[in-house]
C-alpha cells in the first residue's frame, strides 16, 4: 500500500493564491510505499515545510493527497492524526504544562474518554517515550523552564506517543547536541524497522538525512527536482542542482 501519495499538488497559505505566482508549491507529485524512509531536501525557502503541511491538510491545497489509501480531503482532523503524527519545525508554548502532561497529550487519539482522561496504558506509553527521548528526568518540569534542545525532545516524545504508522518530522534534530542526535537517529531507525512504519522528514543536516533515509525527494522553487533512492540521487548530480552548490564536494572536504 502507498503510505503517502499526491498528484499535481498546489499549496499556498491563502486559498486565493492557489494557481497564481504567489502559491508556494507548484504541481508536486510523489509516491511513497509503506515502510519507506523519505528525506525531503532543498535550500531554504524551497517549500519543504510547506509540503509537510500540505500532506496533512493544514493549509489550502488543490490536487489530490492520500494517506494510507484514503483521500485526505474527505478525512476529519482526527482521522488524519490517526494516520500521521506531524511534528512542526517550531512549537510554540501557550500554556504552562509539565513535560509529562505535554507528552501525555499525544495519547489523546487513543482515549475513548476524551482529553484529560487517560488509561494506565497511556501513562506507560508516555513514560516509555520520555525515556526514549532522554527527558524522563524532566517529567515534572514546566515547559517554559526548558532549553531549546530539551523542548525539542519533549515535542518529539509527544509525537512518538501518538503511535501512528506514519511519522512526519520537520527538522526533528534542531537544537539537539551531537550525542542526542545520534541517539535519536538510532531510535528512528529502530522505529522504522517495525512493519508498516513510514518516516518522512525534512532535514538541513544532509549526512543525517542520508543516514536515516532510503529515498530522497529534492525540492527546488516549490517543484520536485528529483525523487529516487539515495544512490540514484547522489549519482545523478541533482543534489547539486537543487542546492546550486557542490554538495558532495563540500561534504568530502568536511570529512574528518
Amino acid at each position: 500500500m502507498k503510505a503517502v501519495e499526491c498528484t499535481d499538488l498546489h499549496a499556498a497559505y491563502d486559498r486565493r493564491c492557489l494557481h497564481t505566482d504567489a502559491e508556494i508549491l507548484h504541481g508536486i507529485s510523489l509516491s511513497l510505499e509503506e515502510g519507506k524512509r523519505l528525506a525531503i531536501l532543498g535550500s531554504n525557502g524551497s517549500g519543504k515545510s510547506t509540503l509537510l503541511k500540505a500532506l496533512t491538510a493544514m493549509i489550502p491545497t488543490s490536487g489530490s493527497v492520500s494517506l494510507l489509501g484514503k483521500d485526505v480531503a474527505g478525512m476529519k482532523r482526527r482521522e488524519i492524526a490517526s494516520c500521521a503524527a506531524y511534528m512542526t519545525q517550531i512549537s510554540q508554548i501557550f500554556f504552562s504544562y509539565t513535560v509529562f502532561e505535554t507528552v501525555l497529550m499525544g495519547r489523546y487519539l487513543h482515549s475513548s474518554k476524551g482529553l484529560g482522561r487517560y488509561t494506565e496504558e497511556d501513562m506507560e506509553k508516555t513514560e516509555e517515550c520520555l525515556k526514549r527521548t532522554g527527558v524522563a528526568a524532566l517529567r515534572d518540569r514546566q515547559l517554559f523552564r526548558l532549553s531549546g534542545g530539551e523542548l525539542q525532545r519533549v515535542f518529539l516524545a509527544r509525537t512518538f506517543a501518538q503511535e501512528t504508522p506514519i511519522l512526519i518530522l520537520d527538522e526533528p534534530t534542531n537544537h539537539l547536541d551531537l550525542k542526542v542526535v545520534a541517539g535519536m537517529a538510532d531510535y528512528l531507525k529502530e522505529w522504522c524497522a517495525e512493519p508498516h512504519h513510514t518516516l518522512i522528514g525534512v532535514y538541513h543536516d544532509i549526512p543525517l538525512a542520508l543516514h536515516l533515509a532510503d529515498e530522497l525527494l529534492l525540492i527546488k522553487d516549490g517543484r520536485v527536482a528529483a525523487q529516487g533512492t539515495k544512490e540514484e540521487i547522489l549519482n545523478s548530480g541533482m543534489l547539486e542542482k537543487a542546492y546550486d552548490f557542490d554538495v558532495r564536494g563540500y561534504l568530502k572536504s568536511m570529512a574528518i
